[in-house]
C-alpha cells in the first residue's frame, strides 16, 4: 500500500501588482512605440524640414546649456552675474564684430608704449560685421542682434547645404545622421552666437558642394565671399590646387590609355574634359587670390604689409613660427623628449585615420579638403583652447563617423556624447571665470 500523499500547505495569494522587470518591459515597449511613431512621422517630412527639425533641436538643446551655465556665471569683463542668454552669447569675439560695426577698422595698428601692436579689430574678417551693418541699417536692429539673426540664420543654411554635400556621397539616412552629427558636434554651440563660424561654414559647404558636382566656375563667387569671412582661404587655394593637378594626371592617364584597357576605361570614365580642367585652373587661381585679399586689404588701409599677422599673433604672444607652436606645446604636455615626438605621432595617426575605410567613402574632395585643413593647422595654428572651435570646417568627417555603423545604438550614442561635450564646452571656455594669473582660457 502506497504511503498517503502529504497535505499541501496553504497557496499564497497572488501579488497585486507585477514584478519590476514587467514594469521596464512595458515602459520599453511604450518608449520604442513613441519612437517609432515619431520617428515615422519624420520620415514622411521632405528631406529639408527633417534636417532643419534636427538642427533646430540641436540649437535649442545648447540654449539649454548656455541660459544653464549663464545661472552660475559670476564676476566677468562684460555684465552682472547671472546675464540673460543674449547677454551671455554677446561676449567674447561677439565685441570684437560689435566693434567693427560701430568703429570699422584702424588706419593704423595701435602700440603699447613699447612698440609692440596691440589687440585690434584687423584679427577679424569684414564679411560677417558688414552683413550685420547692412541689417541693423535695414531693420533697425542693434549691431548685436543683427549679428545674432545673420548667424543662426547661416547656421540653419549651412546644415541643409551640408546634408546635400553629404548626399553626393551616401543615401539619405546616413546623410541626416552626418547632418546631426555636425549640429551636434561639442563646439556646436558657436554655430548660434555673433560669431563667424556659421556664416564661413556655409559658404565652405556650398563651396565644397560646387566642386564635388564640378561647377568650378559657379564657385568662384562663394570662394571670395569665404575667403573675407574666416581664414580658410589658404587651406582651400591648397585643396583646388592639389585637386587640379590630381585630375589633370587622371585625364593624362585616360587618354595615354586611350580607353581601351579595363583600366584605361575605367580611368576614362571619370576624367576630367578640358573645360573642365580650365575651370578648376581658373578656379585654384581665384582661390590663391582670394586667400591673400585681407592681408592685402589691411596692407593698403594701414601701410604696414605685416599688418593682419602682427594682429593676428598678439594673442598668441609670439612671432609666426611655422611649426613651432606645435612643439612647443607638445614639450609643455609631455616633456622635452615625448613632446619634441608627439607632432609626429599626432600627424601619423590622422594619417591612418584619413586613410580607414569610412573616411575614404567620403571620396577625393572631400578627403582633400580634411588633409589641407588640417596641414594648414599645423602649419599655422598655435594649440590652445581655442583650437577645439577652429576644427569645425573638419565637418565632412562627420559623415565618415555615421558611416562607422548603421546602428542606431552607435549613432545615438556619438550624439549624447556630444552633447554631454558641449556642456563641457560651455562651462569651461564660454563661461568666464579668472585666471590666478589673470584673464580666462578663450573659447
Amino acid at each position: 500500500m502506497s504511503s498517503p500523499m502529504p497535505h499541501p500547505g496553504p497557496v499564497p495569494p497572488a501579488t497585486a501588482e507585477p514584478p519590476p522587470a514587467e514594469d521596464g518591459t512595458r515602459l520599453d515597449r511604450a518608449f520604442r512605440t513613441a519612437a517609432a511613431r515619431l520617428g515615422g512621422r519624420l520620415a514622411r517630412w521632405p528631406w529639408w524640414a527633417q534636417v532643419a527639425a534636427v538642427y533646430v533641436a540641436a540649437r535649442l538643446v545648447s540654449a539649454c546649456i548656455f541660459m544653464s551655465a549663464a545661472l552660475h556665471q559670476g564676476f566677468n569683463p562684460w555684465f552682472p552675474a547671472k546675464p540673460d542668454y543674449w547677454n551671455f552669447v554677446n561676449i567674447w569675439d561677439a565685441r570684437w564684430y560689435e566693434s567693427v560695426i560701430t568703429a570699422g577698422y584702424p588706419s593704423e595698428l595701435p602700440l603699447d608704449p613699447a612698440g609692440n601692436v596691440q589687440e585690434n579689430t584687423w584679427a577679424f574678417y569684414p564679411l560677417f560685421p558688414m552683413l550685420g551693418r547692412m541689417l541693423s541699417a535695414a531693420t533697425g536692429m542693434s549691431p548685436a542682434a543683427a549679428l545674432i539673426s545673420i548667424a543662426m540664420l547661416a547656421g540653419l543654411a549651412a546644415a541643409l547645404v551640408v546634408y546635400l554635400l553629404f548626399r553626393t556621397r551616401t543615401a539619405h539616412w546616413p546623410a541626416v545622421w552626418g547632418a546631426a552629427f555636425f549640429a551636434t558636434f561639442p563646439v556646436a554651440p558657436v554655430l548660434q552666437v555673433p560669431y563667424a563660424e556659421s556664416l564661413n561654414l556655409l559658404l565652405l559647404a556650398a563651396a565644397l558642394l560646387l566642386v564635388v558636382r564640378r561647377h568650378y566656375l559657379w564657385a568662384i563667387p562663394l570662394v571670395l565671399a569665404m575667403c573675407l569671412s574666416r581664414p580658410t582661404g589658404v587651406p582651400f587655394a591648397a585643396t583646388v590646387g592639389i585637386l587640379f593637378l590630381y585630375r589633370a594626371g587622371e585625364a593624362w592617364l585616360g587618354a595615354r590609355n586611350n580607353g581601351l584597357a579595363a583600366e584605361g576605361r575605367r580611368i576614362h570614365d571619370r576624367v576630367h574634359s578640358r573645360n573642365e580642367l580650365l575651370s578648376l585652373a581658373g578656379l585654384a587661381a581665384v582661390s590663391c587670390a582670394g586667400a591673400l585679399a585681407w592681408p592685402a586689404i589691411a596692407w593698403a588701409a594701414t601701410g604696414d604689409i605685416a599688418a593682419y599677422t602682427k594682429t593676428e599673433t598678439v594673442w598668441r604672444g609670439d612671432d609666426l613660427v611655422p611649426f613651432k607652436p606645435w612643439f612647443d606645446t607638445g614639450v609643455l604636455l609631455f616633456g622635452p623628449v615625448l613632446g619634441l615626438v608627439a607632432p609626429f605621432v599626432f600627424v601619423a595617426l590622422f594619417g591612418l585615420f584619413m586613410a580607414s575605410p569610412p573616411v575614404r567613402r567620403l571620396g577625393t574632395e572631400l578627403r582633400l579638403w580634411c588633409v589641407c585643413y588640417m596641414g594648414y593647422l599645423v602649419v599655422f595654428l598655435h594649440p590652445q583652447t581655442s583650437t577645439f572651435r577652429m576644427l569645425l570646417p573638419l565637418f565632412p568627417l562627420a559623415l565618415a563617423a555615421a558611416l562607422v555603423s548603421r546602428s542606431r545604438a552607435y549613432r545615438g550614442a556619438v550624439i549624447t556624447m556630444f552633447v554631454l561635450l558641449q556642456i563641457v564646452w560651455v562651462v569651461w571656455l564660454w563661461a568666464w571665470a579668472q585666471l590666478p594669473g589673470g584673464g580666462d582660457y578663450p573659447p
